[in-house]
């Protein structure tokens, strides 16, 4: 959530910071309802003084042995009269907060100008895509011709965009994420976490999936207001809601491996053959908790964990940095890491790593006490992925492949399947 404050001091900057977005500020509405805002303030507050004062001369008047009975009637016209006012504030500020709740984050100025993914800028490549001297095929064709991805099975089950893997490709996404798990906590330095894959309400909104992404969530049917996290981002960021952190505990570096479960409405007939875009997948989740003046260092290193996964794993890859229209909702910058899948001729996203700056922390109310002040202030989040285990899996199976179809395991994944060397052969 944006900082009010900046609305009402820099109207113009913030909405031409989010025009970058393609986002159109309701100016008009937000002026309405802080021009309201302030006249019912002005008048709670007026009424509470004039309460108060009548309510000391009640006592002043009886001391002197005087009729308190019309004095007495006054306070209580007077309170009823602030009930009211307090009441019109609370709605008043109610829906400006519902106006703000809608806002996106504001652009880093670094982030480049341009409406999608096609204004992205490349920032960096490592690795070259690998020449085969037939025609590669892609995953689905792969796992289908040893047996071992079955997405007939997975429709009986649970319908489209579910996936069932078996034996030894089953093994191999496991050991992914097992491997990216030791990388990033003993090596990297991240806390791993077990954490719910099932959430309330406020934990939702105060990563930023609620309440404008609803449509984009599974919730649980029944009275308790759950909803199966997209990300264990929202489960690991939420650890710090509410509270006030000592600058001592940061930065905080968290890492989590759940599935993830996302409707994925208005995409029908994207991605829609394979395991690119599914209604449930498995990722390995970073994010990070720093300090304001630390965050966009934290951003570097976040990214620089993630691609340590894809170096080692030998998978070419690109990073890019997203352009304002294709930066999401809470992001002030991020940074989206795409590997080479030749199935498709073309990098696909695996990583996208975001600095949410406090825009996460204040919807969280979560806070670092500043240790030359004494004063809180909220905290920085930033998040990504280290990396999604599923889209590794499909690099994988479509970069090692050879002319008979068999799977290469790559070497570092080797000593995690007991030393196996090919899957398939």
């Amino acid at each position: 959530m944006l900082d009010i404050r900046a609305l009402r001091h820099d109207l113009d900057s913030v909405a031409r910071n989010l025009a970058r977005r393609g986002f159109v500020l309701d100016r008009e509405t937000f002026l309405e309802l802080e021009a309201a805002r302030k006249d019912v303030q002005v008048k709670v507050e007026t009424l509470r003084n004039e309460r108060n004062e009548r309510s000391k001369s009640i006592g002043r008047a009886k001391a002197a042995g005087e009729d308190i009975e019309p004095l007495t009637r006054e306070v209580g016209e007077l309170a009823r009269r602030l009930s009211e006012a307090e009441e019109a504030l609370g709605d008043i500020q109610q829906r400006l907060n519902e106006l703000l709740s809608g806002i996106p984050n504001m652009l880093h100025e670094s982030v480049p100008d341009g409406a999608d993914e096609t204004s992205n800028v490349e920032t960096r490549r490592w690795g070259e895509p690998p020449s085969f001297d037939f025609e590669a095929k892609d995953h689905v064709a792969l796992g289908e011709q040893l047996g071992l991805i079955d997405f007939e099975a997975a429709a009986q089950l649970s319908g489209s965009r579910f996936v069932v893997l078996r034996a030894e490709i089953a093994q191999l996404h496991r050991a992914l994420i097992q491997f990216m798990l030791d990388t990033h906590t003993r090596e990297h330095g991240y806390i791993e976490h077990y954490v719910p894959y099932l959430v309330n309400t406020t934990a939702l909104f105060g990563t930023g999936q609620l309440p404008k992404f609803a449509e984009q969530q599974f919730r649980v049917s029944g009275d308790d207001g759950l909803w199966l996290i997209p990300t264990a981002e929202v489960p690991l960021s939420n650890l710090v809601a509410d509270r006030i952190l000592d600058a001592e505990e940061l930065p905080l570096r968290m890492a989590a491996h759940t599935p993830c479960f996302r409707s994925e409405a208005g995409s029908h007939g994207a991605d829609t053959r394979g395991m690119i875009r599914q209604h449930q997948f498995e990722k390995v989740e970073l994010v990070h908790v720093c300090a304001a003046d630390d965050s966009y260092d934290e951003l570097e290193t976040l990214v620089s964990n993630a691609e340590t996964i894809l170096k080692r794993l030998e998978l070419p890859y690109r990073v890019v940095t997203l352009c304002g229209g294709d930066t999401g909702f809470g992001a002030a910058k991020t940074y989206d890491i795409e590997v080479w899948l030749p199935g498709q001729q073309k990098y696909r996203e695996i990583s996208s790593c975001s600095n949410c700056e406090a825009f996460q922390a204040r919807r969280m109310n979560a806070r670092v006490r500043n240790a030359a002040t004494g004063k809180p202030e909220s905290v920085h989040t930033l998040n990504g992925s280290g990396v999604a285990a599923g889209r590794a899996l499909i690099a994988v199976i479509e970069n090692y492949q050879d002319v008979s179809g068999i799977i290469r395991v790559p070497d570092v994944l080797q000593p995690y399947l007991g030393g196996r060397e090919t899957l398939g052969g």
